[in-house]
């Protein structure tokens, strides 16, 4: 399928169906909202309405999937998110997070004090414009916190109907058993892609666990898209972009694997959308798997 055919005719619904929890159904290719902010993802984007065109064509486009965080702006994210789309079309989930605290454009510190989050969960309903968020992500383990005293504040919020959901960001294996014990976790979102696969183990253990897997930077593809490659190659051979293979990939590789490519351009979201409509044969799956062995 052609990039341009796959443009007009792949929604995200051709990514499948995962359900969060077990009982909450998602497309799989979803929207990371971090890149409508502004450089170092601080402040007010460069072109608003544009932010805005491109959430609400993410939605069109079959999305119902949309990540951000409170750190991103800080609040701008959720604030654009609330502007472009509320009312919220039935069915959207938006997973926002809470646990980095900004000092400047590409500044983050982790704070996971039960207070803080607290705080931070009742501004995201206000800014979102929510009654319940349906997935809430300890953005980081506070290493001056403990993650029984950030987990029992998550825990007691959503008991009291205020998130539906807890999620994990940037965890090992270890780390995600622990809180398992301490709450019931249904996501992780940790730095994966196709030249970067470090948390492999994590993935695996989500997959067995029925985990969903959230990988951000998900279309890094560094050296292993530069031209005569393997990557590029296989890039020419279905009329794609690198990156576009990069999405059908992680998508391919495990059925719990959540892709929320971002991005401030409509064209660019329409491009990564359009990946859903790549299939890969198993021999150029395999090909891929080992660039970054």
């Amino acid at each position: 399928m052609s990039t341009q055919a796959a443009s007009r005719d792949v929604t995200a619904a051709a990514s499948g169906t995962f359900l969060l929890g077990g009982e909450l159904p998602v497309n799989r290719l979803g929207f990371g909202a971090m890149r409508i902010t502004g450089p170092g993802i601080w402040g007010e984007p460069a072109d608003r309405a544009e932010a805005i065109a491109v959430l609400r064509r993410s939605v069109e486009l079959g999305v119902n999937f949309m990540d951000t965080a409170d750190s991103y702006g800080p609040h701008v994210s959720e604030e654009l998110i609330a502007e472009a789309l509320h009312p919220y079309p039935d069915g959207l989930v938006i997973a926002t997070k809470g646990g980095l605290t900004r000092q400047g454009p590409d500044q983050w510190t982790a704070v996971g004090r039960a207070p803080y989050l607290r705080q931070q969960v009742e501004l995201s309903l206000r800014r979102l414009k929510l009654e319940r968020i349906d997935l809430y992500q300890l953005h980081r383990i506070d290493p001056r916190t403990p993650v029984e005293e950030s987990l029992g504040e998550l825990r007691a919020l959503q008991q009291e109907g205020k998130i539906r959901h807890i999620g994990l960001s940037e965890v090992s294996v270890a780390e995600l058993e622990h809180s398992r014990s301490l709450a019931e976790i249904v996501s992780v979102q940790n730095r994966y892609n196709l030249a970067d696969r470090a948390s492999e183990d994590v993935l695996d253990y989500a997959e067995r666990e029925g985990i969903g897997f959230i990988p951000w930077f998900p279309v890094a593809t560094g050296t292993l898209a530069r031209p005569g490659g393997v990557l590029d190659a296989i890039a020419k051979r279905h009329g794609s972009q690198p990156a576009q293979l990069a999405l059908a990939w992680l998508l391919r590789r495990s059925p719990v694997m959540l892709p929320i490519p971002g991005t401030s351009s409509t064209a660019h979201l329409e491009e990564n959308v359009a990946a859903a409509g790549v299939s890969l044969t198993d021999s150029e799956f395999d090909e891929l798997a080992k660039l970054a062995s």
